[in-house]
């Protein structure tokens, strides 16, 4: 088979494909005939920062086939579409080959959906759950009309994981409130869902969510920290919560104390590979029930344009994502 692997840290020119033997499944695993990997920042991160016990092939999502099955799993899942959640999580076993092993349970059933959403579903989308259901006002799990009567503010709505918590609070039933910094964004923003558009570039947030949520939002999902804990702190209603899965422009956040403690606001970090285990598991289940039912889109229509590379440029592909491109970048693997 062929496979893109690292043996050191370092930017996209350490990624080689590589040929080598199909894997057999353990105990547990199955083995999945890859379509379609996702690339994500955590994938160029990793890269750059964590050197591989060996050799790692990267790539955290994905979507294909099932193709064999390891002792212990029903051998009736052989054949089933699946997308594939952690596949390189303290695994070598990324998604960029054309097979790829992981424990049965992050194989989960595709139904109707494309490959393409399958692809895009992993980390965007269980990063985007955590976010809208670890508030105090929020629930424990999403569901249509789980959020009616809550109001979402998505800082950068036109990033993967914003447009991934505004097709989520939507499909809720939330009304959302989404901030871009240009009006190519605010496009983007408005086709995945979004009920008003801020650029912030031009108007001012505070004021222009006050007069949409006149006593705050419920709950905040954060890309850039440094630059709106200001903002955060005008916009939340009592028990709101800031829930903050990026550090994008800048690594360091000043809080304002007195305005944060008197309407008993929650500051929640979010990193998907390490949130608590049934968090997690109820976002594969709310994730998947969202796609089954036909609430996830990719593509520009969508508000995620797609950005699609052959196997044997998926460090063209990385490169895309370091460059921060808008939308969704995705790596064709085989034609399964």
């Amino acid at each position: 088979m062929k496979a893109v692997v690292y043996e050191r840290t370092g930017d996209p020119s350490v990624l080689e494909l590589v040929d080598r033997p199909v894997p057999e499944p353990g105990a547990g695993e199955v083995l999945i005939r890859m379509a379609v990997s996702g690339v994500n920042p955590t994938d160029w991160k990793s890269r750059r920062a964590f050197a591989p016990d060996g050799w790692q092939i990267p790539g955290q999502d994905g979507a294909g086939v099932i193709e064999a099955v390891g002792e212990g799993v029903d051998r009736e899942l052989i054949g089933e579409r699946v997308w594939i959640w952690e596949a390189a999580w303290q695994r070598p076993w990324g998604t960029s080959a054309e097979y790829t092993l992981v424990p049965v349970r992050q194989a989960v059933p595709l139904g109707d959906a494309s490959f393409e959403v399958g692809a895009s579903l992993g980390i965007p989308f269980l990063t985007a759950h955590r976010c809208l259901t670890a508030g105090e006002f929020m629930p424990d799990a999403l569901r249509a009309g789980a959020l009616t009567d809550h109001t979402v503010l998505v800082q950068g709505g036109a990033g993967a994981v914003g447009n991934a918590a505004i097709q989520l609070a939507r499909w809720a039933d939330a009304t959302v409130i989404a901030t871009v910094s240009s009006a190519e964004k605010a496009q983007l923003a408005a086709a995945a869902g979004a009920s008003y558009v801020i650029n912030y570039r031009e108007e001012d947030v505070v004021e222009e969510v006050h007069k949409i949520a006149p006593d705050g939002v419920h709950t905040i999902v954060e890309v850039s920290p440094a630059r709106n804990a200001a903002a955060d702190a005008q916009v939340l209603r009592n028990g709101g919560a800031v829930c903050v899965y990026a550090d994008d422009g800048g690594t360091d956040v000043t809080i304002p104390i007195r305005p944060l403690y008197v309407v008993n606001a929650r500051w929640q970090f979010v990193l998907v590979y390490t949130e608590p285990k049934a968090a997690k598991a109820q976002g594969v289940i709310d994730v998947a029930a969202a796609a089954n039912q036909g609430w996830v889109r990719v593509g520009a229509d969508a508000g995620l344009p797609l950005h699609r590379y052959p196997l044997a440029e998926t460090a063209a592909a990385h490169q895309a994502v370091e460059d921060s491109a808008v939308g969704k970048v995705l790596i064709s693997t085989s034609d399964a």
